[in-house]
């Protein structure tokens, strides 16, 4: 089998060739391997984070389930913001700092939030006094040698044709959260009807997006419909009310048009996993972590749930894949598919998004211990 035929297989509940190998390596080696400043990849888009994620998959040749790392945007549901630039206001020689703004009536209007492109790390925002910078900025400069890539439908197009039969295309749609940090917390038990508000206009937009999705020549192959952290910025119970309602109607219409779909929700994990399984229409979920950084037992979870959704997961990211030898590798490889190979419907992966310097040859011992020790 090919990887997009083995992932294939095992979103339709049958059994594949081998348990596919999915590690997450979903920008951090992509862009430790081009050699560059991160931000050469992040802020100027040489390559984008998707094409340098596409060359990891198949230089390590695992079975990609690339679930959304591609900005997927479409003009004409309003999702391209053609009025607000970005700016560089800092530059400095292991980053780059920059702030958007929008210009009207002669005057230029600052985002309350900047973002940091560090040489050797992903890009953060954050608010201007976290830094010890200014709101407004006292100088600036045009993002010059930017490379462009096409919008919408042209872009699914592209990157499908990169990634090829390595494995399967995800678009998000929806999303599994609504507060996203300790600001929104306070906010939210102060006043909830805020939220309520950005959940009824999210689902919305979700739903059209949606619609729009399924009306291109050139699909995605799965909706990605969750967010890192569910349960960590929301309560279950705050869950329930504000991000399971979105992730009930776009899994269900992902059943009624027979796509598959997927959340992605690191941190603790167990409670969701049940959720989804007996509210929802979900076909996969990941990234099952362990304590500390989770709360997931994948034998557990196997035997609980594992006739009615694929689970994906689980190798400590960590104490295994960062700092493990290659032997702590293989071992709990075997382990994770002994606990949950059996009757399909499961990815062997990494509990979360592996290191930068994670070493090449635990994760090629990891595909190879599924190629193997995975055989059905």
């Amino acid at each position: 089998m090919t990887s997009r035929q083995r992932l294939q297989t095992v979103l339709n509940g049958e059994i594949p060739d081998c348990v596919p190998v999915a590690p997450d390596t979903s920008n951090m080696i992509p862009a430790r391997m081009t050699g560059k400043p991160f931000w050469e990849l992040y802020l100027y888009n040489d390559p984008p984070i998707w094409k340098a994620y596409i060359d990891c998959v198949k230089h390590f040749g695992l079975d990609s389930l690339m679930d959304g790392y591609c900005p997927v945007r479409f003009n004409e549901l309003g999702e391209i913001d053609h009025d607000t630039e970005e700016y560089i206001i800092s530059k400095q020689t292991d980053r780059i700092i920059t702030q958007h703004a929008k210009t009207a009536g002669g005057k230029m209007y600052w985002d309350d939030t900047v973002t940091v492109y560090l040489i050797d790390s992903p890009p953060s925002v954050v608010a201007p006094w976290k830094i010890k910078l200014a709101q407004t900025p006292d100088k600036w400069e045009k993002v010059e040698g930017r490379h462009e890539y096409p919008e919408g439908e042209e872009l699914i197009k592209l990157a499908k044709n990169e990634l090829g039969e390595r494995g399967l295309f995800g678009v998000f749609c929806g999303t599994s959260k609504i507060l996203q940090n300790e600001e929104d917390i306070y906010a939210y038990y102060d006043d909830p009807m805020p939220f309520f508000e950005a959940r009824d206009e999210i689902l919305e937009a979700s739903v059209k997006r949606f619609e729009k999705l399924m009306s291109l020549e050139h699909k995605p192959d799965f909706i990605c419909t969750g967010s890192s952290g569910t349960l960590i910025t929301q309560t279950p119970e705050i869950f329930r009310e504000l991000g399971l309602p979105i992730v009930k109607r776009i899994t269900a219409l992902c059943k009624e048009r027979g796509i598959p779909s997927h959340i992605h929700s690191c941190g603790p994990q167990k409670q969701l996993v049940k959720i989804a399984v007996e509210e929802t229409d979900l076909t996969v979920i990941d990234p099952l972590e362990i304590p500390p950084m989770g709360n997931c037992n994948l034998r557990e979870l196997k035997q609980l749930y594992g006739d009615k959704i694929v689970l994906k997961g689980n190798l400590h990211t960590t104490k295994v894949m960062l700092r493990g030898t290659v032997q702590d590798v293989i071992d709990a490889s075997k382990n994770a598919i002994d606990d949950a190979a059996k009757g399909g419907r499961f990815i062997l992966s990494s509990g979360d998004q592996c290191g930068r310097d994670t070493p090449d040859e635990n994760i090629f011992a990891m595909i190879e211990t599924a190629r193997t020790y995975g055989k059905y």
